[in-house]
């Protein structure tokens, strides 16, 4: 894992992805009393950062994989990112979706003509039901997260905000499966010589916060939060980056990351879902530690379901 692998990884994928913009808001600036450069992977082809990590995993794989084909498991962002990258590089893309997955999301695998295998929302539901497909089909697995090319693919979006942005003092990321996260602290870590990584996590899934404490990788009993993107927990490839990289997890009560949403949608008039408006909750959280620092926050997509709103 070095700063070259990065830079290899961006010029792969470059074809096949958006180059987002910054946007600012002086409003949300003086609510959370720093300057906030917010990364708009909203705006990302299939409308989130996963299309990186995606786009790399696939366009690494040999010729014979990709004739066999890909599988993964994922609550929607991941599904749609494997699904359009696998349409563009003609490659069959079945994808495992736990049935409670937002409907929005089930809509745009369809759209990019990926095959949905529907389980119920276990974890280790997901997991059998894709190594089934995987035994079947020959296909090769792709993790949502917890996979070297997927990180790098992720960390992409940092590298792109810090060659624009070189003054930041911190980059603020949402944490569910660890590999924004992790991407985001390789990117930090390589292209800046100050800028620390914090990540935003809802109290309701808080297994990457348990993990940091704990030193070995924890899971949720239950994730009933409405940041549906990261009921998910670490991997084995990211935590050991996460250990060694982030600086610490913040984390957000339910209410924070509606109200975080709702700020986002009406000052600076964009989409954002709720899981990727959890960073910016927890920076308004503990502020104080922040004042008149220069923050980035990666805003991780806009996928939502607009007749499910978590406001009115």
């Amino acid at each position: 894992m070095n700063k070259e692998t990065l830079i290899a990884t961006h010029e792969r994928i470059k074809p096949f992805i958006h180059k987002t913009p910054v946007l600012t808001s002086e409003l949300l600036d003086e609510i959370a009393g720093c300057q906030v450069f917010f990364k708009c992977e909203n705006f990302q082809k299939m409308g989130a950062f996963k299309m990186r990590g995606a786009a790399n995993a696939i366009l690494s794989l040999s010729d014979e994989e990709r004739e066999r084909g890909v599988v993964t498991h994922s609550s929607g962002n991941f599904a749609q990112a494997v699904s359009l990258a696998s349409k563009k590089l003609g490659v069959n893309a079945y994808i495992v979706m736990p049935e409670n997955a937002p409907q929005v999301k089930k809509d745009g695998v369809k759209t990019y003509e990926g095959t949905i295998i529907e389980c119920p929302s276990t974890i280790q539901h997901r997991e059998a039901t894709a190594k089934k497909i995987q035994e079947e089909k020959g296909a090769t697995f792709l993790h949502p997260s917890n996979q070297d090319e997927v990180i790098f693919g992720q960390g992409t979006a940092a590298m792109e905000l810090l060659e624009e942005y070189p003054d930041l003092d911190y980059i603020f990321t949402p944490v569910g499966g660890g590999g924004l996260l992790a991407g985001t602290a390789l990117a930090a870590h390589f292209f800046s010589k100050k800028c620390k990584v914090i990540a935003g996590e809802p109290f309701e899934a808080d297994d990457a916060y348990r993990s940091l404490q704990s030193g070995k990788i924890e899971t949720n009993e239950t994730s009933e939060t409405v940041a549906d993107g990261l009921r998910t927990h670490l991997g084995d490839r990211n935590f050991p980056i996460i250990q060694k990289y982030v600086g610490k997890i913040i984390r957000v009560e339910e209410g924070e990351i509606i109200n975080a949403m709702k700020l986002i949608w009406e000052r600076m008039k964009i989409i954002v879902e709720p899981s990727c408006a959890v960073p910016f909750a927890a920076l308004q959280r503990d502020k104080e530690d922040y004042r008149n620092k220069n923050i980035g926050i990666i805003l991780s997509g806009g996928n939502v379901d607009l007749s499910n709103l978590p406001f009115n």
